[in-house]
């Protein structure tokens, strides 16, 4: 039972990661084709997405264990992709320069926010 609660859920997690970043809850149709259209587009842009972020990040860091040690920028999420594909498909305001330096500067700046969460939490915890 277990077991079965969570891979359960994990589907919940996917599910709510599709509606955040593809639109999967976003359709009002009236047919089961239709429908079936739109979730499978949805599921579709997702994968591809999710693919392009696993693609985007190949290795893993050295010390998995201690990440608030590496100044390096976080690793692109799906998020951040379907931003950037969002900002190349529809003109932005912004030149293809500025876009990867804001995009830079915010994975940094998310960095350094989750380097300081480990090390708060590593102070905040008792020693055991």
């Amino acid at each position: 039972m277990v077991r079965v609660a969570g891979v359960r859920w994990s589907v919940e997690e996917c599910f709510q990661a599709a509606k955040r970043q593809v639109g999967l809850d976003h359709y009002q149709v009236r047919h089961w084709t239709s429908w079936h259209r739109h979730i499978t587009l949805a599921m579709l842009a997702l994968a591809f997405l999710t693919a392009l972020a696993a693609d985007a990040n190949p290795t893993r860091p050295a010390d998995p264990l201690h990440p608030a040690r590496s100044h390096d920028p976080i690793t692109l999420s799906v998020p951040e992709i379907r931003h950037l594909l969002a900002a190349v498909f529809v003109p932005p305001a912004f030149t293809a320069a500025r876009l990867l330096h804001w995009s830079t500067w915010r994975r940094r700046h998310q960095a350094a926010a989750r380097r300081s969460h480990y090390q708060r939490r590593s102070v905040d915890e008792p020693a055991g």
